[in-house]
């Protein structure tokens, strides 16, 4: 017990020196703050350098990811099908897709389904 104890206060006392001596000899400056902006051919940049995020791809983005997770989900139920009881199978698969197709009216009610607002 006491050996594992002082391996790993070794281990971590090890660690922070290490941290603390890379951040002393580390070559960067945050005083030069000139050379980390961005630059056009040597002019200052005529706009912002980030581009505006299109919020429509995002949401059909998070739609396609529940997408995803609901195939991964349906995928075990189906190798379980001869494994399990059938009565009990066919009434968690059905509020399985209950579930899912309630998400899917949600989602057509709120018009998510849209690609165009």
């Amino acid at each position: 017990m006491y050996l594992m104890m002082t391996i790993l206060l070794m281990s971590l006392i090890l660690s922070n020196i290490m941290i603390f001596l890379a951040l002393i000899l580390s070559k960067k400056s945050f005083n030069d703050l000139e050379k980390s902006s961005p630059f056009e051919c040597g002019f200052n940049p005529l706009s912002t350098p980030r581009i505006p995020f299109s919020l429509n791809f995002f949401l059909i983005t998070i739609i396609f990811l529940i997408f995803d997770i609901e195939i991964s989900l349906i995928l075990p139920i189906i190798m379980i099908m001869n494994l399990s009881n059938m009565i009990i199978w066919t009434l968690i698969s059905m509020l399985f897709m209950i579930i899912l197709l309630l998400g899917l009216y949600y989602e057509w009610n709120q018009n998510m389904l849209n690609w165009t607002l």
